[in-house]
């Protein structure tokens, strides 16, 4: 499928990986439209040229709207973090997922990106596992949700030359205003807070934003309908190579390394004040075992069938995040 000319809609277009993906189909010659829940962030991506619709994903007067003229869409909203009620992340995940892939059916759009997550293998997986691996929910919200809306949707894909639908499991996406694996990370490291467990070897799968990016135009161009790929900067890097680069870039020393189980207690008992003083969350226990993982992922399948090469190294990507940190006052 030609990309030039097409008109993509972009669920969750205000978060880090919408609004870039936004800023790349529009350089690409596209059409963008969305939605986010969100009005502050819909601003900016209406200021960057996207028609962007107001509203929560389950609204479907809202979906409607922003899906009307689509010819792609690409779903990218969705609860993202450690641990919470499943029943949220169930109707969010799935039920989300199954009401934008309805509607966009409905509205005539020809092709669906569901964008899932490597965390369908859970954190104990062989080196190199691929899309036909095991899949391990391992009592995860996240992870358990994010499998099974990937069986929603593949339900979906049974008449591709009408509606077609590709599964993008993405690693751990980094660059400019990443919430998870940049601000968040020097939040706590700035707060005396941040700690790597297991000596700091476990493997942080960095994905670029734009590699990300390139894996989804590629799926669509190529009209890969009914498959599923592992996007990520194909590089097996250690927890403690990542952050140690990172803090430097933002003017701090190397992280600490401490016990698994001290780390979870640490946190738990922090969750505790947070919640007498009624604020926030900015960890949890369950995030640690997020920076256990033992092995890379395999993207064989991305290059052999997509042609998906990653384009940018992580010199290149921490200098990118590097230039973002300093223009927002954080480096």
């Amino acid at each position: 499928m030609r990309l030039s000319g097409k008109t993509i809609c972009i669920t969750g277009i205000g978060g880090f990986i919408g609004r870039r993906v936004a800023q790349l189909a529009r350089e690409r010659g596209m059409t963008v439209r969305g939605l986010d829940a969100d009005p502050g962030r819909s601003r900016l991506a209406q200021n960057e040229g996207a028609t962007v619709i107001v509203g929560d994903l389950m609204d479907e007067r809202a979906l409607d709207q922003a899906l009307k003229g689509s010819d792609i869409v690409l779903h990218t909203a969705a609860i993202v973090r450690e641990d919470g009620a499943l029943a949220d992340f169930r109707r969010s995940n799935v039920q989300g997922s199954v009401l934008v892939a309805r509607r966009a059916q409905t509205a005539g759009v020809r092709a669906m990106i569901h964008l899932s997550s490597v965390m369908v293998y859970g954190f104990r997986f062989p080196p190199d596992v691929y899309e036909a691996g095991l899949y391990l929910g391992e009592d995860i919200p996240f992870c358990m949700t994010k499998f099974e809306s990937e069986a929603a949707r593949l339900r979906d894909n049974e008449s591709p030359d009408q509606f077609g639908v590709v599964i993008i499991r993405p690693g751990d996406v980094y660059g400019p205003a990443s919430e998870p694996w940049v601000v968040r990370p020097l939040e706590l490291m700035r707060k005396g807070r941040f700690a790597l467990v297991d000596g700091g070897m476990p493997i942080i799968n960095h994905t670029y934003v734009d590699n990300l990016a390139d894996g989804i135009f590629l799926s669509v161009e190529k009209e890969a309908w009914g498959e599923a790929f592992n996007i990520t900067d194909g590089q097996a890097t250690t927890f403690k190579e990542f952050y140690t680069r990172l803090a430097k870039l933002a003017g701090m020393g190397p992280p600490r390394i401490l016990p698994a189980w001290l780390v979870k207690a640490s946190v738990a008992a922090v969750n505790v004040v947070e919640t007498m003083l009624r604020q926030p969350h900015i960890a949890l226990p369950g995030g640690v075992e997020f920076i256990r993982r033992p092995h890379a992922y395999s993207i064989e399948k991305a290059r052999e069938v997509l042609g998906y090469t990653p384009r940018v190294d992580l010199d290149t990507g921490l200098a990118h995040t590097e230039a973002w940190l300093k223009s927002e006052g954080l480096a």
